[in-house]
Order: structure tokens, then C-alpha cells, then sequence
């Protein structure tokens, strides 16, 4: 389960979650935006930083989402931060970090080189598990945290959440927990589709954001074909224009040669691309994405 794409999809719609783990935000919280960026000579590739307006200049935070442990966590992310804030000086006026770890475990045993980052109020540590109850959190710091629990748990607390959500949520903002909570269960549910995801959380096809946007794009007939015919053809037709659209957002405008090769994608491939198309930076990432893919089913 690749979680980190489920949490930089989660910084997408609301940035401001960032400074919901944290014990002090900027005052102007709400104009941060969320975006990855790269650092040249020699060149990385930072996924999560949250920039302050342009208008002037402000902190950048960087964070990093680690569900599994690896061991020179700290060497690159200081190594990257650091380069970026040293090649954009002129924009910042200070800089903090904040890694989000499902568990203390998942961390980097060798810290001591760092411990006066890590001990300091320029790095924040967050551990998911150790959040409290899900029910108590404030409600897009529990789907980060709905990412942790076990499966047997998970459909009841994603119930809870939506409830909470229809509750307390303007309609724009729930249905955007709708997305966010069915794309959870398939993540975590490997063997789910996203409609048996629906219908775990006792909602309709409908209710959902690709439902919308497919009648955005024009393509009301295929959804029609699903809901009156159930079959899935109307869904992968729709899923594809969608793909499309956020890829073009993405990468640039398509040639036809990758647009034809999408086309004929299965929609178990439309759904590991739609799950991966936040990692590619270029084509170029798309092209060799494309080249190296698995035959479907």
C-alpha cells in the first residue's frame, strides 16, 4: 500500500492538514500551497514542501511521509532541504520539516548525527499511532491516521468518519471525504474495486467525485451503462478521460502516441496509473511508466 501518494493527495485538497499536526502554524496558514519541487546540482526530487504566498517571504516546510523504514531517511532529507533553502534563500526566512511515521518502529534507528534537529522546534516528528482516538481527532488529521489501523477495524471507522464528515463538513468538503476515505479502502483492501469500496461505506456511485467529473467530461452515457446495465465499461471509459485530464495537468500535453497507448489500458491498469501518476514529473516518468508495465488482465 503506497500511503505516502494517499498523503500527498490529502496535502492536494486541504494543505493546511500540515499544520494541524503541529503545535504552532503561520499566521497565514491558509495561503500555503502544497507542491514538489526539484533542487539541481546534483538534482532531487522533494515531493512534499509547503511554500508560503509569493507576496513575501515566509517559512517553508518540507515533509516527508515514511510508512516503511529506511535508513538514510534523515541524510537525505536534511541533504535535500538544506540545498533547496540554500538555492532559494532569498524566499524564505526560515525553514521547518515534518516526517509522519504510522509508528515510532518505522523510524531510523541511527539519529545520533541529527539529534540537535531532531531535538530542536524545527523538526516535528509525528507518529500516527500515538494521536489518540480516531474519533477524537479533528477530521483530515483521522483519515491520515485511518491509513494505520488494521483492517478489521478500518470499514467501521471509515463509516464514522464519513457520518462525521456529512455532519460537520460543507457539501463540497464532505464529498471530497468520500474520494479520500474510498480511495483509503482500496489502497488498503488490495482485492476491493472502488465501487465495492462505495458500497463498504454505504454510499452510491453518485455521491462520488469521479461520478461528477465524469459528467464534466461529457461522458454521462458510459456512466448510465453502469448503473442501469452494471457493467464496467461506461467506468473504465471515464476513469480514462479523467486520467487523461490529470495527466495533461501533470506532465503536459500528451502526445497521441501515449494517449492511444492509455486507451488501451485494462481498468486494473487505469487503476495503478491513477495511483502513480503523482510520482511522474515528466513524460518522460509517464513514457518509461508506460514501457515497463505489467501485461492486464
Amino acid at each position: 500500500m503506497r500511503r505516502d501518494s494517499i498523503f500527498y493527495k490529502f496535502f492536494q485538497e486541504a494543505p493546511t492538514l500540515l499544520f494541524q499536526l503541529l503545535e504552532e502554524s503561520p499566521l497565514n496558514a491558509e495561503q500555503y500551497r502544497f507542491d514538489s519541487v526539484a533542487v539541481k546540482e546534483p538534482k532531487f526530487e522533494i515531493d512534499g514542501v509547503f511554500l508560503p504566498p509569493d507576496a513575501e517571504p515566509g517559512v517553508v516546510y518540507f515533509c516527508e511521509v515514511q510508512f516503511q523504514r529506511d535508513e538514510l531517511l534523515y541524510e537525505r532529507l536534511f541533504g535535500e532541504s538544506f540545498l533547496y533553502f540554500y538555492r532559494n534563500r532569498q524566499r524564505f526566512t526560515d525553514w521547518q520539516a515534518v516526517v509522519i511515521y504510522p509508528t515510532r518502529s518505522t523510524e531510523q534507528s541511527e539519529t545520533h548525527p541529527y539529534r540537535s534537529l531532531l531535538n530542536s522546534n524545527q523538526v516535528h516528528r509525528v507518529y500516527l499511532d500515538e494521536l489518540g482516538a480516531i474519533e477524537q481527532l479533528p477530521l483530515g488529521v483521522a483519515l491520515m491516521a485511518l491509513t494505520t489501523i488494521d483492517e478489521a477495524s478500518t470499514p467501521e471507522a471509515a463509516r464514522l468518519l464519513l457520518a462525521r464528515s456529512q455532519r460537520e463538513e460543507s457539501e463540497s468538503a464532505s464529498r471530497a471525504i468520500i474520494e479520500m476515505l474510498t480511495t483509503i479502502l482500496v489502497y488498503k483492501f488490495t482485492n476491493l474495486n472502488r465501487r465495492e469500496a462505495e458500497a463498504m461505506l454505504g454510499i452510491t456511485l453518485e455521491e462520488t467525485r469521479f461520478y461528477r467529473e465524469a459528467k464534466q467530461e461529457g461522458i454521462e452515457q458510459g456512466i448510465e451503462q453502469v448503473v442501469v446495465q452494471g457493467i464496467v465499461q461506461g467506468i473504465v471509459q471515464g476513469e480514462r478521460a479523467i486520467i487523461l485530464r490529470l495527466l495533461n495537468r501533470r506532465v503536459g500535453t500528451l502526445p497521441e502516441s501515449i494517449t492511444n497507448k492509455i486507451a488501451d489500458l485494462s481498468i486494473e491498469q487505469i487503476e495503478t496509473l491513477a495511483e502513480e501518476l503523482l510520482d511522474f514529473q515528466s513524460i518522460a516518468d509517464l513514457e518509461v511508466w508506460l514501457e515497463n508495465l505489467p501485461p492486464g488482465d
